[in-house]
């Protein structure tokens, strides 16, 4: 498989259209213990990975190893070898430090084996079984959040099906994970802010500033958990005004799912860092 056939998208692709369904278990669950579960479970379905680790960038010398899961048995090594060392080897690195550090998703381009070094090669792919990886990074207040999806030679490379979807998915998935890996780093955060006013703030900022007053009063109370009835009874409106009020939110925003809501106001939230994470309730 070519780089470049791995850079494309097959919108016509089912798998690839289908890459944000399923996305918001992970998003509940963003700042809980079971985010890590349920992220694997969606990327393995959509693209079959075997295996996630992501990393905290604060300089190019500087990296942490922020998560590790999946089917790796050597991934915790792993992820300390390359905080320890192995990151300022890594090509990946080029394209994470060469942007303006803004707060858009850069989703890595395809690396062919031979441009690692022997000794990374030897480590990250003979002795660990990778064969494979799909890589984002999302930069947020001098912060970089890379993360990596993994395929092991049992499962063999990639398709370029499962590329699409991840490239569909990637900016989402950079988002979601990066949310979580500021909750978990603010973890001892003595005074965590109130989850309905910081979804308020997420609101001051652009595309989500162009909603109403209820639209935006509508979709606040989506993230909160509440269904379509429980909103009408909370702001006094019809059944069918909550409906309507959704509608052209989404329209506003060019979106067409509480999924693609959820993934907008993490990355609004993953800009303005914020530590509360999301009430841990079903989707409506």
């Amino acid at each position: 498989m070519t780089a470049a056939s791995r850079a494309s998208v097959l919108p016509s692709d089912p798998l690839a259209n289908g890459a944000m369904d399923g996305l918001d278990q992970a998003i509940l669950r963003v700042g809980h213990p079971a985010f890590a579960d349920a992220l694997m479970a969606h990327v393995r379905r959509i693209a079959a990975v075997d295996h996630c680790m992501v990393f905290a960038f604060k300089s190019d010398r500087d990296a942490q190893c922020l998560l590790t899961a999946g089917n790796i048995a050597i991934g915790n090594d792993l992820g300390d070898a390359y905080a320890g060392h192995f990151h300022a080897n890594d090509p990946n690195k080029e394209a994470i430090f060469g942007g303006d550090g803004n707060a858009s998703a850069i989703i890595m381009p395809f690396v062919a084996r031979g441009r690692y070094r022997h000794d990374y090669r030897k480590l990250f792919f003979d002795d660990s079984g990778i064969v494979d990886k799909f890589a984002a990074a999302l930069w947020h207040e001098g912060v970089c959040i890379y993360t990596n999806f993994y395929r092991v030679t049992a499962s063999g490379r990639y398709s370029d099906r499962q590329i699409a979807a991840l490239h569909r998915a990637g900016p989402a998935l950079a988002a979601t994970v990066a949310r979580h890996c500021q909750l978990s780093l603010a973890a001892k955060s003595p005074q965590p802010q109130d989850t309905t006013m910081l979804l308020r703030q997420a609101f001051l900022l652009p595309p989500l500033k162009s909603l109403t007053r209820r639209e935006r009063d509508v979709c606040i109370a989506i993230l909160l958990g509440f269904s379509s009835e429980a909103i009408g009874r909370e702001l006094a409106i019809s059944l069918n005004s909550v409906l309507t009020y959704r509608r052209r939110a989404y329209q506003r925003l060019g979106i067409t799912s509480q999924n693609e809501l959820f993934a907008m106001v993490m990355t609004q939230l993953a800009r303005q860092g914020g530590t509360t994470p999301l009430p841990l309730r079903a989707l409506n």
